[in-house]
């Protein structure tokens, strides 16, 4: 099957070679089949290979039966992203070119996520995208819709979208069936033909697969639901369904659950055997109450040039296997996911929480890094090794942030405040020196949302990082640069994690933005300590949070590669990730080479990397994304069931953005909300992008981000996951 599929793809770029050529002309199949010699008994072959380019957009073939390559058509092939708001914005591959703008009525059926060709109808200029069409849709991006199944007039629903078949005016008499996605980004309803509905429940939680695809703007695309996830009012039934939406696999195979059940529960003599042996090391975990995955512990002496800092990582890759049906399973998932109310783990919790993660008195086998590192926080020196290690105590960021912040005399760690001390210095000096270089440090609160044992939500509480938590993040960031500089140095293959620079564009509308609060961004440089700077200067200050998160959105995001690229944001020339193979394909990924390393087979595998990783380092990336979005949309979906039955009360917040739609307002908890212009009364707003805010037309009163503003809660709409105010004046 290899052997077919190999020679299948040489075809194919023998074929695109030949009609990409500066000398070709458009020409029929026949023609084509005719030049290339191909005998009449492969003649089947070739014309799957035609079909198979032209479905993956890399040719066209025109109403005359001319195959083209999609370049002379001036076509770009790109992913299309869709708003909430109708139009959307084609993203060509690799990057290249602007973002093409598309409004609603040039989609020509595309749906959020789709593989697309377009053209282009105007080509933009003067700070404005490119426009374009639609041509043709390569691969639909979304093999499966989850939403609410409902029988027309019988639930209680939002307006129906556009596109939708019928109207509420037909409450209490059934004329329709349909699926209200509950992805926002997809707009029409998905039409459910009677013989197909069954004996569903109006309000199921459906999964549907697309039969007939929308062709034309207006008309709904049709569907068949292939799982019913219960009622929407069943416990956990919306955190299941955002699931399920972002494709996420919950259950591990029969085989990789006995793989799992198979692994030893202790450490035996023989697996120690040859190993750097540190039990005599005094040594600590560091995590929060909840944690069950405990992949990281800490050792600290000190020594005569500063101190020896041991990070110890569990070795994951002893058991699970490269190839191996776990392993598979893991790069599926590429990482874990955390949401409100489960976890649902890279690797089967057997695993994960149990011989895999660092738990309290007990042997553990692990890949150290251990750092002699002097006063002014430089790594002097370093080992990587395969070691054994015992965990003398599990600690928590509460209890450790207790004994050094607040001075509080905890028994259970009595034998350990002098180690927690070290820690602290270490510390303080790790942090110094980072930030000297110029890396950005945000300090975000982070959010937590309560639940209730039936998965309401009960608070949503904002929480800033405590000093235990910023210890174990420096440590961790000074393993990571010494593993990545190592390896960069042998000229390995490798997994780094990195972070561009940011556009200029972007940065110029920055400093078009913070210029409105007096404020500049430092240097002519692209340098990180020009913005680090700016962090700085906005500390403790009332706009601190919003130029932050401004700040933020202008650098691009961090990703995997197979090429170091250094990390901007934390001005490091060399970084990786190491330190969570439990949770991380990545940092399992790159254990696995240096344990080669380490063992003398990585000459024989280093081809076979080389091979691999680019793809492993963007799946790996792909899949970041994936678990962040499904985190950001349970985490709203919970702040906004936490705002139900509030509607009428008044909040004091801060504006923390103006768009061309309304303005969003965020309350002290983190939870933000949108008050739209139709809902502002005393004056009508005309919204300026370029300098991102609102002014009244006869008051020429201004909204803008930063201001401090009172409003009322008007409505929480838990189908959109979205909450309106209104300000109260």
């Amino acid at each position: 099957m290899d052997d077919f599929k190999n020679i299948m793809e040489q075809r194919k770029q023998m074929l695109l070679k030949f009609i990409k050529d500066d000398e070709y002309k458009p020409m029929k199949s026949s023609d084509i089949a005719y030049i290339l010699q191909v005998e009449p008994s492969d003649r089947k072959f070739f014309d799957q290979i035609l079909t198979d380019l032209e479905k993956d957009g890399s040719l066209m073939i025109t109403k005359r039966g001319k195959v083209m390559p999609a370049e002379a058509l001036s076509l770009i092939r790109g992913t299309f992203s869709a708003t909430e708001r109708n139009f959307g914005f084609v993203v060509p591959e690799n990057s290249q070119g602007s973002d093409i703008f598309i409004e609603s009525a040039a989609t020509n059926g595309a749906m959020n996520k789709d593989t697309v060709l377009c053209r282009i109808i105007h080509p933009g200029g003067g700070g404005k995208r490119p426009e374009g069409e639609i041509i043709k849709i390569v691969k639909r991006g979304i093999n499966s819709i989850v939403g609410t199944f409902i029988k027309e007039g019988r639930l209680p629903t939002s307006p129906v979208r556009t596109g939708s078949k019928g109207s509420s005016a037909n409450a209490g008499r059934v004329k329709h069936y349909f699926v209200r996605p509950d992805d926002r980004k997809l707009r029409q309803d998905i039409y459910i033909p009677k013989k197909e509905a069954g004996n569903f429940i109006s309000g199921s939680k459906v999964v549907v697969k697309i039969t007939k695809p929308s062709d034309r703007e207006g008309r709904n695309p049709e569907g068949k639901i292939i799982e019913v996830l219960g009622h929407i009012n069943e416990p956990g039934v919306d955190i299941l369904s955002i699931v399920k939406q972002f494709e996420i696999p919950t259950e591990f195979s029969e085989k990789a659950k006995s793989e799992a059940l198979a692994a030893p529960q202790t450490v035996s003599a023989a697996e120690m055997e040859g190993r750097l042996d540190l039990r005599h090391l005094q040594t600590v975990t560091i995590d929060s109450d909840d944690a069950l995955d405990l992949d990281d512990a800490i050792s600290i002496e000190k020594i005569d040039i500063g101190y020896q800092l041991g990070v110890h990582i569990a070795d994951v890759n002893h058991y699970v296997k490269e190839g191996g049906i776990l392993d598979r399973e893991a790069r599926r998932r590429g990482t874990s996911v955390y949401l409100a109310d489960r976890v649902i783990p890279m690797l089967p919790k057997e695993l994960s929480n149990g011989i895999c993660s660092l738990n309290p008195q007990e042997d553990r086998l692990t890949l150290s890094c251990i750092m002699d590192i002097d006063g002014e926080g430089n790594v002097v020196s370093h080992k990587i090794a395969e070691t054994v290690i015992w965990i003398d105590k599990r600690c928590s960021y509460a209890g450790v942030s207790a004994v050094l912040d607040e001075h509080i005399e905890i028994g259970e760690y009595a034998d350990f405040v002098d180690m927690f001390k070290l820690m602290q210095d270490l510390q303080k000096i790790l942090k110094s020196k980072r930030k000297k270089r110029g890396a950005i440090e945000f300090d975000f609160p982070e959010c937590k949302v309560k639940l209730d044992e039936n998965g309401k939500p009960i608070g949503v509480e904002s929480r800033v990082r405590n000093i235990a938590s910023q210890i174990i993040e420096e440590f961790m960031l000074i393993c990571n640069e010494t593993v990545a500089e190592e390896y960069f140095w042998l000229e390995a293959p490798f997994v780094y994690r990195c972070h561009e620079e940011p556009d200029s564009e972007k940065i110029e509308n920055l400093a078009e933005f913070i210029r409105h609060f007096g404020l500049f961004i430092k240097g002519k440089s692209n340098h990180p300590k020009n913005f680090q700077q700016l962090v700085d200067e906005i500390k403790d200050k009332p706009e601190e949070m919003i130029i932050s998160k401004a700040l933020l959105r202008s650098l691009k995001q961090a990703r995997y590669s197979d090429e170091n690229n250094g990390h901007f944001g934390l001005a490091s020339k060399y970084y990786c990730h190491f330190t969570s193979p439990i949770r991380r394909y990545p940092d399992l990924q790159i254990h696995r080479i240096i344990k080669d390393n380490l063992n003398g087979r990585l000459g024989d595998k280093e081809e076979r990397y080389k091979r691999i990783l680019a793809d492993v380092a963007k799946f790996s990336s792909m899949a970041e994304r994936t678990a962040e979005e499904a985190e950001r949309e349970v985490e709203n979906l919970k702040k906004v069931e936490f705002m139900s039955g509030k509607e009428g009360q008044v909040f004091d917040g801060i504006i923390s953005s103006v768009t061309r739609f309304g303005i969003f307002v965020e309350l002290p908890n983190t939870v933000e909300g949108l008050v739209s212009y139709g809902h502002i009364e005393d004056d009508y707003y005309i919204y300026n992008e370029k300098l991102m805010e609102a002014k009244g037309e006869q008051s020429g009163k201004i909204y803008r981000p930063g201001h401090k503003v009172r409003v009322r809660l008007l409505n929480a709409d838990l189908q959109n996951r979205r909450l309106d105010f209104v300000f109260n004046v």
